[in-house]
């Protein structure tokens, strides 16, 4: 004879709402916040560019299918009590995958790992869930209802452990990240967040000062606000040229040229690129912005101060990093094109001096500088690894 147990009944209830309460939670956090902008890169990509991802869609219709994935399972193999949340593991296996999207993809969409690992841990997941059936109890004790049962918290605990193999998984290359996402912030005219993105870190690459770059000059900043981010690359990594380092990921390259004039053919260099727009008459107001930072990142300031007055009057009103440019010209030339005074720039570089001479010991000496004048040109200039130019 059967008998009806409703501890069992309860405690089952309880179990399977807990489990698809947290992992609905972590799903719609990890898909909206964390993997948002490497899923619109990714849907960008796949669609060639035809189709835009919406987050807040895109979280909720993923995580609703990986829910109904996960139902389907546990109709199928039957777990519940201690072990329901083994039903789960498709659909975190899925997430990871889905979160596992590499800066190559933006080139060449591949998950082929995945060809072997998914199935791997498949096979593994089908044997625990045989042994499970074959050696746990139903379990049919009162001490197993309700949300602080043993029962509920193992599978709690069985959860976070896929979760953490999720974040294990998946890309958290932070500097792909804010990539993408200053990427978006562009897209959507939101030039301040995609400035604010990353800018505490000293972690980016050529790509990224590229997008910093194209973002300040929109904004009219690029020679006052350049260097207070990290750089990587050369003058001509600026822009995305075919024979330059740098690339976007969803922003049309075509924008960029549109925004200083015109489209590059067959032009290899920044410099060759502005001196035809301004042969044609092309050139946008931003090109002398581009064209003198270009030559800052290259260390190049003899060329810099003598392109300088072509677009500036050599004042004051001169955006910061110029008139850093122009103080380090002056005191580093022994007979200078032009001499350059400012008495607050003056004060800051006998500052800057004094406190570079109280450290004898290079890397002692760069932490401390970097302390008061991480953001100054001079500090790009003197101590920023120039082999560092040449990374991606």
């Amino acid at each position: 004879m059967q008998f009806h147990n409703p501890y069992m009944k309860n405690s089952t209830i309880t179990t399977t709402v807990m489990c698809a309460i947290v992992f609905c939670l972590f799903s719609l956090s990890w898909l909206y916040w964390f993997q948002g902008d490497l899923l619109a890169v990714a849907q960008h990509v796949l669609s060639g560019g035809q189709t835009h991802y919406n987050r807040t869609v895109g979280a909720v219709v993923i995580t609703v299918v990986l829910l109904l994935m996960q139902q389907i399972v546990y109709r199928f193999v039957g777990l519940s009590m201690r072990s329901h949340a083994l039903t789960y593991v498709p659909s975190i296996l899925v997430l990871s995958m889905l979160g596992d999207i590499e800066p190559g993809t933006c080139y060449h969409s591949s998950l082929s790992h995945w060809m072997w690992v998914a199935p791997v841990i498949l096979l593994i997941w089908g044997g625990v869930v045989w042994v499970v059936r074959q050696t746990l109890p139903s379990g049919t004790s009162k001490e197993q209802t309700g949300i602080f049962s043993r029962c509920a918290w193992m599978n709690v605990i069985q959860l976070v452990v896929m979760m953490l193999f999720v974040a294990g998984t998946s890309n958290s290359n932070a500097v792909f990240h804010y990539r993408a996402h200053v990427e978006l912030a562009i897209l959507e005219d939101d030039l301040d967040e995609a400035l604010r993105t990353g800018c505490q870190s000293d972690e980016t690459d050529v790509h990224l000062t590229m997008l910093r770059a194209y973002a300040l000059s929109q904004k009219g900043e690029l020679g006052e606000r350049l260097f207070e981010y990290p750089i990587r690359g050369r003058g001509d990594d600026l822009l995305p040229f075919m024979k330059s380092k740098s690339r976007t990921l969803l922003l049309h390259t075509d924008s960029i040229y549109h925004f200083l004039g015109a489209r590059p053919i067959a032009v290899g260099s920044m410099n060759r690129y502005f001196e035809l727009l301004e042969k044609d008459s092309l050139a946008s107001s931003a090109v002398a912005d581009y064209w003198l930072c270009g030559l800052l990142v290259d260390r190049n300031i003899d060329d810099f101060v003598a392109s300088l007055s072509k677009y500036y009057s050599v004042d004051n009103a001169l955006p910061k990093h110029y008139r850093e440019a122009l103080t380090l010209y002056t005191h580093l030339r022994s007979n200078p094109s032009i001499v350059y005074h400012e008495a607050v720039m003056d004060e800051d570089w006998d500052n800057f001096q004094e406190l570079q001479n109280q450290y004898p010991m290079l890397s002692e000496r760069k932490g401390k500088v970097a302390d008061r004048y991480r953001s100054s040109y001079w500090y790009y200039y003197y101590y920023a690894n120039k082999n560092m130019q040449q990374e991606q």
